[in-house]
């Protein structure tokens, strides 16, 4: 099945530290291309800055970080479909969870709040060592800080999971899930702007994996 992704669609794949967040935006993004869809994958911007720095930001610099991934995904959307491997919601919650700053929230769920579908990678793969990430043990807060900002806001996201193929056909079921969702809500409607069709789990603050693959399971199932 090949999903309706008009252009300015953003796809915004969200998650903690290691949990598959870019090789799934990559295989989000050529899976698009291959079914003839326009798609450009964003990069994660922070990622890039600490590299280039050498360092993690100071509070006072994380703002223009967000701004800027906003700005490359925005830029992207512009021409097709964008997926953003983070968005600026994840620089908003390292800044609570580093620097207990909750100050970038606002605009950034702002953003967020514009972007058509939002997947969530689950925890249910290996941690892989890196010296930019703080340790397998900073995963659960983080992940648990965004699923609190995007239920907190009311915004819709799919959790994924399974590794290799299974996340990528755990994203691909999510995405088409929910873009037959908004074409059957503007269809119903009879309006081109109609708002995309609420799509949230049933126990969002739940982290299980085994709950959430029954969950989703279920959920396809049901849509099918």
């Amino acid at each position: 099945m090949t999903p309706t992704l008009p252009v300015g669609c953003v796809i915004a794949v969200l998650g903690a530290e290691s949990t598959g967040k870019t090789e799934l935006a990559r295989a989000l993004t050529q899976r698009l291309k291959e079914r003839g869809i326009p798609a450009t994958m964003v990069s994660e911007y922070l990622r890039e800055w600490c590299e280039r720095e050498g360092r993690t930001p100071r509070p006072d610099e994380q703002q223009a970080i967000a701004d800027e991934q906003t700005r490359r995904i925005d830029a992207a959307a512009a021409i097709g479909v964008a997926v953003a491997d983070t968005t600026a919601l994840m620089t908003a919650v390292y800044s609570e969870q580093l620097f207990d700053d909750r100050t970038l929230y606002a605009e950034a769920l702002a953003a967020q709040r514009r972007y058509a579908i939002t997947l969530l990678t689950a925890l249910d793969i290996p941690w892989v060592a890196d010296e930019m990430r703080d340790g397998p043990h900073a995963r659960q807060p983080t992940d648990t800080l965004v699923r609190a900002a995007l239920t907190g806001a009311r915004l819709s996201f799919a959790v994924v999971h399974g590794v290799g193929g299974e996340r990528l056909a755990s994203a691909w079921n999510a995405v088409n899930a929910i873009a037959g969702s908004e074409s059957r809500a503007r269809t119903g409607r009879g309006r081109a702007d109609a708002k995309p069709a609420s799509w949230t789990w049933p126990c969002e603050k739940c982290s299980d994996p085994e709950c959430e693959h029954r969950l989703f399971t279920d959920l396809i199932g049901r849509r099918e």
